[in-house]
């Protein structure tokens, strides 16, 4: 799952990434208003989070323009206010929820959590393809041998293939999704991992395979299946 998180505390922006990004999200951070509203333009987000106050736009101007916009991403508020007023003014102009600080990052993460449940696109705890399950809580890819807990990018990648079954991917696809933007990996990593995550597939007796079609990408499929 991927969120856009903008707060303009360096050290606070940087903690939260952290335990989001341990809890298996894809994090991008920014950290004024202008940016945040720059990349949610730019992005498809499952979640963004939104302090109140920061420069060059506020939360609730970024949230505003989203919405006039029709951008229906899901968006939690953040704010070191106290007032009921800039509660009620972000849940009327489309906000999903509001955490003040300081707060406990259990709640954060409870919070996220209950935020993407509620939309449509809410992935859930499982997934299944096949006689294959993904437990996103767990990274744990089970099949009718066995089960493997998957190292993080391994488990990205299935994660990504999962979601997008029966549908190439292009290696820039996949290493934007998986990577992100900033990191320095290059088209062969996609090839490697790709062949990590076979081996895992055959390890646990998939009935689903890794395909690939030369200049297209890489799909998940049921073994037997027409393309």
């Amino acid at each position: 799952m991927k969120l856009l998180f903008a707060e303009d505390e360096v050290s606070m922006a940087e903690a939260v990434t952290d335990i989001l990004t341990y809890h298996n999200y894809t994090v991008d951070t920014v950290y004024d208003g202008a940016d945040a509203l720059d990349y949610a333009r730019a992005e498809q987000y499952d979640g963004i989070i939104l302090d109140i106050m920061m420069p060059k736009k506020s939360g609730l101007e970024v949230l505003k323009t989203l919405r006039s916009e029709g951008n229906t991403t899901p968006i939690l508020l953040l704010t070191a206010k106290a007032e009921v007023e800039d509660r009620i003014a972000g849940l009327d102009m489309g906000a999903d929820d509001y955490l003040p600080k300081p707060f406990v990052m259990g709640e954060l993460l409870s919070r996220v959590r209950a935020m993407l449940r509620r939309k449509d696109r809410f992935t859930p705890d499982i997934m299944t393809f096949g006689n294959v399950s993904l437990n996103l809580s767990s990274c744990e890819l089970k099949g009718p041998l066995q089960s493997i807990v998957l190292p993080k990018i391994e488990y990205k990648l299935m994660e990504l293939l999962m979601l997008n079954k029966g549908i190439y991917l292009s290696t820039d696809d996949i290493l934007v999704k998986v990577w992100g933007y900033e990191s320095d990996a290059e088209s062969g990593a996609v090839w490697v991992y790709i062949s990590y995550v076979r081996k895992r597939l055959a390890t646990i007796g998939a009935d689903i395979e890794i395909r690939a079609k030369r200049s297209v990408g890489y799909t998940l499929a049921k073994i037997g299946d027409a393309d």
